[in-house]
């Protein structure tokens, strides 16, 4: 479940072109590529759309027939018109850095726009409030957001259990979770999708835990074992993505989650005492 209506961004009229349609599974990874290239797709052809998504041409035919198009053709022309390609003179003349910047500047303006509707959010924060213990899962390019976020999480939630490492052990982490009262899972999800957390995703669910997941797009793979996805874009335009949006956004859940928990402001004046006390901090 996410929500991107309404968001004039390309990333956000791809969404909104998405929603609605039963994709089936190479479909929604035609989808998910499309949405984190979104300003470049209207100039590729079929196949190189294909190779981008590591599907066959035929594939990405069928997707665009599947959305309502005579052919990918017709969808590549569609897109050009209701998302023209317009770059300033200043931007235009932007080096890989800069546009690297204007690029994330463009994901927090589609993540604002998301905002507009907080229920998704605001129902996100509810479930991690109630949730004793609170499980916080994110493996690799992931990992640390979700250390991020759990580190502020255990100045207001009684108990935050990290899962930041992979391998054996992590069911039986989440075992240990569920026996303990645990109700939902946050976790942040970014690519390239490790298939450890899809399948970790699917364990949970199945121990009996609500999914919360901070995901890339709505079309990321850990939609399907998902309850609740929360969709903030990453940056490509460097070597490696760059995750602003997504940082921002599990501060966003960081605030639902404390409106929900109403001793979130005594045990954050505890913790400023104690850490007064301590010396902890440089002024």
């Amino acid at each position: 479940m996410s929500d991107t209506g309404g968001v004039d961004t390309p990333a956000g009229r791809l969404q909104a072109l998405f929603e609605g349609h039963r994709l089936t599974p190479t479909q929604r990874r035609i989808a998910h590529s499309m949405v984190r290239r979104a300003g470049d797709v209207p100039f590729l052809s079929s196949v190189e759309l294909a190779e981008l998504a590591g599907v066959s041409q035929p594939s990405v035919t069928r997707f665009a027939v599947a959305l309502g198009f005579d052919g990918y053709p017709a969808l590549r022309r569609h897109l050009r018109e209701v998302a023209p390609a317009e770059q300033s003179a200043a931007s235009a003349s932007y080096n890989e850095y800069q546009q690297a910047v204007e690029a994330e500047i463009e994901n927090l303006r589609h993540l604002a726009e998301i905002l507009a509707d907080p229920r998704p959010v605001q129902r996100a924060g509810r479930l991690l409030a109630a949730s004793r213990p609170l499980p916080v899962l994110g493996l690799r390019a992931a990992a640390s957001q979700a250390y991020g976020f759990a580190y502020f999480a255990a100045k207001v939630h009684p108990d935050v259990r990290l899962l930041n490492e992979g391998g054996t052990m992590i069911h039986d982490r989440i075992d240990a979770a569920v026996r303990a009262g645990a109700s939902t899972l946050l976790c942040f999800a970014l690519p390239r999708h490790p298939r450890e957390v899809v399948d970790t995703l699917a364990y949970a669910k199945e121990a009996g835990l609500s999914v919360v997941t901070v995901a890339d797009s709505a079309f990321a793979p850990v939609a399907k074992v998902s309850d609740l996805l929360l969709p903030a874009a990453v940056g490509t335009g460097l070597a490696f993505d760059t995750a602003c949006a997504p940082m921002l956004l599990g501060r966003v859940l960081l605030e639902a989650m404390c409106d929900d928990l109403p001793d979130a402001q005594a045990r954050l004046e505890e913790f400023d005492a104690r850490a007064a006390a301590r010396g902890l901090f440089v002024e």
